[in-house]
């Protein structure tokens, strides 16, 4: 199953690439994620036509969403969150949230830079994912990530949205 990972587009702000919309729409993803910093509902509805969608309420958010969201995909439970809540974004304080939360996967924003960490603790696994920004990067390219959850694997490969 595939799952696309956005964060921080600050729509209308920013102009959304449609190119990245028409990615993530030819790739038939089954779910889009966004982690935060939406700030316009037009644009989660766009992103609707293209698959259910997960969001959650960043700091730039006057919309009504919640601040944090859970979704499972085959038995692995991801939990979203924008990560402006916490002081440090830090791999060890999602950590801790993954293991309260008793959560596989937690996807983040507010960086506005990608990142992955896979970080093994207490007899688990954790994945850590940002996204990075698509539209309002900061030092790094605008970027957007793609999630591909089977059965055995977990995998998550990153999107230069000048790439595309």
């Amino acid at each position: 199953m595939l799952v696309g990972i956005l964060s921080d587009t600050h729509f209308p702000k920013a102009y959304f690439p449609t190119k990245v919309a028409e990615f993530l729409k030819d790739r038939n993803v089954s779910y889009i994620i966004h982690a935060g910093d939406v700030t316009e509902k037009p644009l989660l509805e766009m992103l609707e036509d293209i698959a259910p969608v997960i969001a959650v309420k960043g700091n730039a958010d006057k919309i009504d969403l919640p601040e944090e969201e859970t979704l499972n995909i085959l038995g692995r439970k991801i939990l979203v969150l924008h990560g402006h809540q916490f002081i440090s974004l830090s791999s060890q304080t999602l950590t801790y949230k993954a293991l309260e939360e008793e959560a596989d996967i937690i996807v983040f924003g507010h960086a506005h830079r990608p990142y992955y960490n896979e970080v093994k603790t207490m007899g688990r696994r954790i994945i850590l994912i940002n996204p990075g920004s698509p539209t309002l990067p900061r030092m790094s390219e605008p970027t957007f990530a793609i999630l591909q959850v089977t059965k055995d694997t977990i995998d998550v490969k990153f999107y230069n949205v000048w790439m595309l």
